[in-house]
């Protein structure tokens, strides 16, 4: 199974159902299932956002005891939007394409748990299953191969 490391806290606030898009600065072909590894580091300055605070401690979690090094969920890759309006002024952002139709419109926590700038793009992340237990894995940049729970 495809795989993406991400710092936390993102990768727990995906696991636990708080975050459905991981934005990136590249876009994918990939469709499909795609496992969630928590990277070794963490943004502490983030976990004290209050709006991200309050996420993780709504599901038991604090700087203190996020899982690193571990695959922590698995989802379904959808869809990825790219990122063509920016409204900073408002806390929002939107896809829309060529034909002019709006595809996806960010805002709310999701604008504030993501990077949505203009020429990013938003990996939309469905049906999203957290592990019962994280899973010890070494992350890489990209995509990578998950082999799954046996891996060590």
């Amino acid at each position: 199974m495809k795989a993406i490391t991400i710092i936390q806290p993102w990768a727990t606030l995906i696991a636990v159902g708080e975050k459905q898009f991981e934005t990136r600065s590249w876009s994918t072909k990939h469709r499909g299932e795609l496992a969630i590894h928590a990277g070794m580091k963490i943004d502490k300055d983030a976990c004290q956002e209050s709006e991200i605070r309050a996420a993780l401690e709504r599901h038991g979690y604090t700087v203190d005891n996020l899982p690193t090094g571990a695959v922590v969920a698995t989802c379904d890759l959808a869809n990825v939007y790219p990122i063509t309006h920016h409204f900073e002024y408002s806390g929002e952002a939107a896809s829309i394409n060529a034909e002019g139709v709006i595809e996806e419109i960010f805002e709310g926590k999701e604008y504030a748990f993501g990077w949505y700038e203009v020429g990013r793009y938003a990996w939309g992340l469905h049906a999203v299953r957290r592990l019962p237990e994280p899973v010890s894995a070494k992350g890489q940049q990209g995509l990578w191969n998950w082999e799954g729970v046996n891996e060590s």
